[in-house]
């Protein structure tokens, strides 16, 4: 496993990491699977404070186990949610930053969380307020570094540009290309790109041709058009799944490609394609076929 440095000051993580959402709710299996990551060379894992309204990080503090000095641990905050209220509320205010890194911490199991993550954002936040509370539990260390989670243009620019932020987790893919525009933006600001949906839902697996089948199109994709584009991907040369991780890893402007798992044989999965991975040549050829979109809301 090969691994980059995350932004100008953050740590050195693995070109894949491990999303864990997708863990089930079973403490063991969690374990077993975060454990194989682990043995991988998988040092990144990526969570939420909401992802179960906590329960996620819990499985999670449980899985490392005694590991924890080999993980580079991420989590994220800014929603709120009360017990037996459906749904949740977003509430980026420095009093709530600082009430939920306390309950990540605790819920995770450890005295410090490496990279702490704006989950979002909107153009009316106090941008200055969070990054100054950012700043303030860094300096206390609690947390390590921070960054964003956002693929608002007017929201992760200024957050960046403003902060000594080292990472903006936005979707990116060969079928979602929106955030090219804005790399060499994130970049200059000091920080790295940490890409989620990088395998679009498995469209872009093995199973590539039954979730097409399932699927209602795909962002600006009608299932025409995503059924079209998935037998093209067919008649090139290698496996999707590794042309897939590959184009992600592509751009340096890219840490890691943060995949999901919620079996040991997912994961092995993704970790064979990563060891299969194509030549920048046949990348170029996947990407041809594929649409340079762009975002076109939240852009000012």
């Amino acid at each position: 496993m090969k691994t980059r440095k995350l932004g100008k000051t953050g740590p050195v993580i693995s070109e894949i990491g491990l999303g864990c959402m997708s863990l089930p709710d079973d403490a063991g299996k969690a374990e077993r699977i975060v454990q194989a990551a682990l043995d991988a060379g998988i040092n990144y894992f990526d969570t939420a404070d909401l992802y179960g309204r906590g329960r996620n990080e819990e499985l999670l503090g449980k899985a490392f186990g005694n590991r924890r000095q080999d993980i580079i641990l991420a989590t994220k905050v800014g929603n709120s949610w009360t017990d037996g209220k459906e749904g949740w509320e977003w509430d980026p205010s420095p009093g709530h930053i600082r009430k939920s890194v306390h309950n990540s911490l605790k819920r995770l199991g450890t005295d410090y969380i490496d990279v702490y993550q704006l989950h979002g954002g909107t153009a009316e936040d106090d941008l200055d307020a969070i990054i100054s509370v950012f700043d303030d539990l860094k300096r206390e260390g609690l947390i390590r570094h921070y960054g964003i989670s956002s693929i608002r243009p007017n929201v992760f620019l200024p957050f960046l540009k403003n902060s000594s932020a080292v990472s903006n987790m936005m979707q990116y893919s060969l079928l979602d290309r929106r955030p090219e525009e804005w790399f060499a933006d994130i970049s200059d600001a000091g920080a790295s790109v940490v890409a989620r949906g990088p395998l679009a839902k498995g469209l872009l697996t093995s199973e590539a041709e039954k979730r097409v089948e399932a699927a209602d199109g795909y962002l600006s994709y009608s299932s025409g058009e995503l059924r079209e584009l998935i037998a093209g991907f067919g008649r090139l040369t290698g496996a999707l799944h590794s042309a897939a991780l590959a184009f992600v890893l592509e751009n340096g402007a890219v840490a890691s490609a943060i995949t999901g798992a919620s079996s040991e044989e997912q994961l092995h999965e993704t970790l064979n394609a990563y060891d299969s991975m194509p030549d920048s040549e046949t990348v170029r050829t996947y990407a041809a076929l594929t649409a340079e979109d762009r975002y076109e809301k939240h852009r000012e």
